[in-house]
């Protein structure tokens, strides 16, 4: 075949040259005119975009361009946002520009790969930057990031906003809270940037020295030593009181800028500061506070100080008063101070301290109820409690005495305050005028009569025997079968006045009330020593059995007096008290007043004494005259005796004093405060509060009132209303009424009150001992055989029926661990200037 010349040889020459195209003939080669295609194709995770010299190329994700064959084409591959150029492949290779002679078509691939990216996040107030740049976290863009290639150092740089800092990195390998941190990107980071407000500067104080103190800080924030570190608000001014404690002075200040020993020191927080305060001992007198006895208690001081068992002491300034109190401990007793100035057995002593000083106090074991080694008992006659104290509670609110419940007359109550509350007047039924004497007494609801004050001291005896007793209970109802109403008072005081040819044949008087200013010893004795609202006799009727009661715990039946009729002819064989006493080797003695009786003497002759005494009723009582003379004595007001004082006296001047004492009503010297049985014979109940009075007041003066306790008490109501029902009781024995007269109540018709399961009315009471509490007010239902139960229980003695076993022991009436009233009360002399007189009322 010929060959084809080219028609340039320079051309062709030159596409040699470039293309390594021969000009021969054939068509495996191109001519220099010819055109080949190159085609680029991008690839890999990234982004990016390649161009060619000569222009041409220009693509993504693919593109291609002709050039003319021998056109030496350069590819230059661009990688796109966080991405990176990683290589070439088909035509061309490496990772740098590729130059392709284009000779024929051809294709390239260019692969971009993404670049590792961190990423940071800011929380609070703060930017963050980057070296090199690419990160730049502002408050508005709290998340950014940047694509760094593998293996770059990248150093993070945090700058807190105003008034914040940073408080820590995290992620990523950073960590603390330097402002830098410095991290190798090797792969996907996240890393978290953390500011918060900066907080105020500290103020720290410190306490030193030997001695005690306190600092204080205004604005307030430090309390040292309470609080001895607080934050303030840069650049305030805090100043700093110094208070020396107990026996300390200040002796001054360090740190801070504070020096010296002023009371205060300021300073200027511009950063955390810390300033110690010297509080140095010093020397002052020392008090010394020694326990002794065989008891328990503890010692305190005001000032404080003092607080000790068994020895203690604590230094007070030159010149201070310490008050010094005392408690005993369980089942123990104060008995008195000593040294330094202190003395007696009150409460608190003061000294003051001049120099160094000692006090003893001294505590003693007591026994709870043991601590009494004489109990003295006295029964007067036939007074209810609204009668003698229904006007208490006004009492005391007149003498300044605390308010407290008790339930007298509620016409006496405050309007406010504790229960029961005012009432008005009670006001129960009294006779119809239109039926005066000589006929009896006729109930009407239509005429009342309202409680009121008697001015007369002398009243008519209002009778408080069986039937009398009963009515009272419900005129309508006496036996018993409904709660009691309280309404036959009236009605049965003028039924028998008008029997016994009284004055007052209406019943008036058994409405009548005293106040405090006729009975002024008893109401004072009742406010400062301990009382009851809830005390009665023991049953239903009158004087002899609720005597029986009182000594042995039952009357075996009897509602009237050994002898009345043959149903109550045998004395009774019921064990007494004082046999319990015998037997157990305890002391005791029966003192009756033999004035204006049949009895001469002295000496008196023990069977003479007996008949004044209710012992007499029972059989063993009868012994006593042969086998116990020396248990029955005399007592009574100076020079009633004859001679020489009686035996009460003399006992207690002896210090010879049993350990259990009944005293019986002076009823023949006329002190037993009965109501008048006649007209002829007025009794006044002044002139018996005024000889109980006597009584009560040599013992509280003797040599045995430091462990003696007094009970005085009535033996029944009177038939003077009360307005409190008589209560359920225990039947002492099973035995029911045995003595019943004939047309008697419960003969012909039976209820509850016809058995001795009820005790009587309510009677006053007064517990008067070193040990009383002070204004003391018991509510808890007893009857006058509680007083056997607080025999037996101090003298571990067994009971002597079901109805004294059933009562409380009246310990509740006593404070042993803190005697108020080991130095008595003075009380007022008993007034006896009332009027007295029967022929009128009031």
């Amino acid at each position: 075949m010929p060959l084809r010349v080219c028609p340039l040889f320079f051309i062709a020459l030159l596409g040699m040259v470039l293309f390594g195209v021969s000009c021969g003939g054939g068509s495996a080669s191109p001519s220099s005119s010819s055109m080949a295609q190159l085609t680029v194709q991008p690839t890999g995770t990234g982004a990016g975009t390649v161009s060619s010299t000569p222009s041409g190329i220009s693509c993504q994700p693919t593109c291609g361009a002709s050039f003319r064959v021998g056109t030496r084409v350069m590819l230059a591959a661009v990688p796109g946002s966080n991405s990176m150029f990683a290589g070439w492949g088909g035509a061309c290779s490496g990772d740098s520009s590729c130059t392709i002679d284009v000779s024929a078509n051809a294709s390239a691939v260019a692969t971009f790969s993404l670049l590792p990216v961190l990423a940071v996040t800011t929380t609070g107030s703060g930017t963050v930057t980057s070296s090199p740049s690419g990160i730049n976290c502002r408050p508005d863009n709290q998340t950014c990031s940047a694509g760094f290639k593998p293996g770059t150092q990248v150093v993070l740089t945090a700058t807190p906003g105003t008034d914040w800092t940073l408080t820590g990195w995290s992620g990523g390998g950073c960590s603390g809270s330097s402002l830098t941190c410095t991290i190798t990107v090797n792969q996907n980071t996240q890393v978290s940037a953390t500011f918060g407000p900066t907080p105020p500067p500290l103020l720290t104080v410190a306490l030193s020295g030997t001695g005690l103190g306190t600092v204080t800080s205004n604005p307030a924030g430090i309390d040292c030593g309470k609080t001895c570190t607080a934050g303030f608000t840069s650049g305030m001014k805090v100043v700093l009181s110094e208070t020396p404690g107990a026996n300390s002075a200040f002796s001054g200040w360090s740190g801070g800028g504070c020096s010296g020993n002023a009371s205060t020191c300021t300073v200027t927080l511009t950063a955390n500061t810390k300033v110690t305060a010297t509080f140095n001992a010093i020397a002052q007198p020392l008090l010394t506070v020694t326990l002794s006895g065989t008891g328990q208690g503890t010692v305190t001081s005001n000032p404080s100080g003092i607080s000790c068992a068994p020895i203690c002491s604590a230094s007070f300034a030159t010149g201070t008063q310490v008050v010094l109190t005392e408690t005993p401990g369980t089942n123990s007793i104060f008995t008195g101070w000593s040294g330094g100035g202190c003395a007696g057995t009150g409460n608190t002593c003061s000294v003051t301290m001049n120099g160094n000083i000692q006090v003893t106090a001294a505590f003693g074991t007591q026994n709870t109820i043991s601590v009494l080694n004489h109990i003295v008992f006295l029964a007067q006659e036939n007074r209810s409690l609204d009668h003698y104290f229904g006007q208490l509670r006004q009492y005391w609110s007149q003498n300044g005495y605390p308010d407290q419940s008790f339930d007298g007359l509620p016409q006496f109550n405050p309007m406010s305050g504790q229960p029961p509350l005012y009432g008005p007047p009670p006001s129960i039924p009294g006779c119809n005028p239109n039926d005066p004497p000589p006929d009896t007494c006729v109930f009407d609801p239509q005429n009342p009569v309202t409680s009121y004050h008697l001015i007369t001291q002398c009243i008519e005896n209002p009778s408080p025997s069986w039937n009398e007793d009963h009515n009272d209970w419900d005129y309508y109802d006496p036996t018993g079968q409904d709660p009691a109403a309280l309404n036959g008072f009236v009605w049965t005081a003028g039924y028998d006045a008008r029997a016994d040819s009284y004055y007052d044949v209406n019943g008036v008087r058994a409405m009548g009330y005293y106040e405090g200013t006729d009975l002024n010893y008893y109401y004072f004795m009742a406010s400062n020593f301990a009382t009851s609202d809830r005390w009665f006799n023991a049953a239903m009727t009158r004087t002899h059995p609720n005597r029986e009661y009182l000594v042995a715990g039952t009357s075996q039946g009897y509602v009237y007096p050994v002898g009345t009729d043959n149903g109550d002819k045998n004395l009774l064989t019921a064990t007494t008290i004082f046999q319990e006493l015998q037997n157990a080797g305890i002391t005791w003695k029966i003192y009756v007043d033999p004035t204006g009786s049949s009895c001469t003497g002295p000496p008196y002759d023990p069977s003479c004494l007996l008949g004044l005494s209710y012992v007499q009723y029972f059989q063993w009582g009868q012994t006593i005259p042969t086998q116990y003379p020396n248990n029955i004595g005399t007592i009574g007001p100076p020079g009633t005796c004859g001679s020489t004082a009686c035996d009460y006296e003399n006992d207690l001047a002896n210090g010879t004093l049993p350990q259990v004492v009944q005293i019986e009503p002076a009823t023949d010297a006329g002190y037993d405060e009965h109501p008048s049985v006649s007209d002829s014979e007025p009794n006044d109940i002044q002139r018996g509060a005024n000889y109980v009075s006597t009584v009560i007041n040599e013992l509280m003066t003797s040599s045995s009132w430091p462990d003696s306790a007094f009970i005085l008490t009535y033996d029944e109501e009177g038939g003077l209303y009360d307005h409190v029902s008589p209560q359920p009781a225990v039947s002492p024995d099973g035995i029911k009424p045995v003595d019943l007269l004939p047309g008697d109540i419960c003969t012909q018709t039976t209820g509850p009150t016809c058995d001795f399961v009820y005790t009587g009315y309510r009677v006053p009471l007064i517990v008067v001992s070193p040990y009383s509490k002070e204004n003391y007010v018991s509510h808890t239902v007893a009857d006058l055989t509680a007083i056997l139960k607080f025999i037996e229980t101090r003298f571990n003695l067994p009971s002597l029926t079901k109805r004294d076993a059933a009562q409380m022991d009246m310990t509740e009436f006593f404070n042993f661990n803190n005697p108020v009233w080991l130095t008595p009360p003075t009380p007022p002399e008993q007034n006896t200037s009332g009027a007295c007189y029967l022929n009128k009322l009031p």
